[in-house]
């Protein structure tokens, strides 16, 4: 069975990560933001406008997809999650991965937007990763539940900065996902049309 994204940790990572810039409250040390600190702060805002904002969820799904293909490194995320099948693939099947990778990811972050209503976040300090990757560090608060760290890691893309990871009690979202797909393609004799498959599959299913 492929898990796209659903992973029970990877979820839990990316529902909590991403409702929490769609309904936090920042600390006031905020006002001494980092330029990747002011980023998350900024993107959050975005977010909170629509979610908050009138219209179905679809049409809110609609008005966040542009935040996120601005704001997060979405397609080198989807490569490196691939891996060294990003290389074996054709030009048509890399493709055609991006357009799902997009739309499933999309679904994932938006599908439980309503479990995380009176999120709050903490903003702490930035540490350097190597590579011009840096990691935010940042602490959710959710009623009724565990409080949670969660370190968003920020690159940049022609000079721009974007969400490329999401890390959380260790678990980086981008590295669960990438060992999910090796072990389906593994499994499907190594085959990227087995793949896109089931994302498309899954992507019926969460539409």
């Amino acid at each position: 069975m492929l898990t796209l994204i659903t992973r029970r940790k990877a979820l839990a990572l990316m529902g909590a990560g991403c409702a929490a810039l769609l309904a936090s409250r920042f600390s006031p040390a905020m006002a001494q933001d980092t330029g990747d600190q002011a980023f998350v702060r900024q993107l959050s805002e975005k977010l909170i406008a629509v979610i908050n904002g009138p219209g179905s969820l679809a049409a809110k799904k609609q008005q966040i997809l542009p935040l996120i293909d601005k704001n997060v490194d979405v397609d080198g995320i989807a490569r490196f999650c691939l891996g060294r099948y990003w290389h074996t693939a054709t030009p048509a099947q890399q493709q055609k991965f991006l357009d799902l990778f997009h739309h499933v990811l999309l679904n994932s972050i938006t599908g439980k937007l309503g479990q995380y209503e009176g999120v709050q976040i903490g903003v702490g300090g930035s540490t350097g990763r190597g590579n011009g990757l840096t990691a935010v560090t940042t602490t959710i608060t959710r009623p009724g539940q565990p409080t949670t760290d969660v370190q968003w890691v920020i690159g940049h893309v022609d000079g721009a900065p974007r969400i490329s990871d999401i890390i959380g009690e260790g678990v980086s979202l981008s590295i669960t996902q990438r060992g999910d797909y090796s072990s389906y393609l593994q499994r499907n004799g190594n085959s990227v049309d087995a793949l896109l498959k089931a994302m498309e599959r899954q992507a019926a299913h969460a539409s």
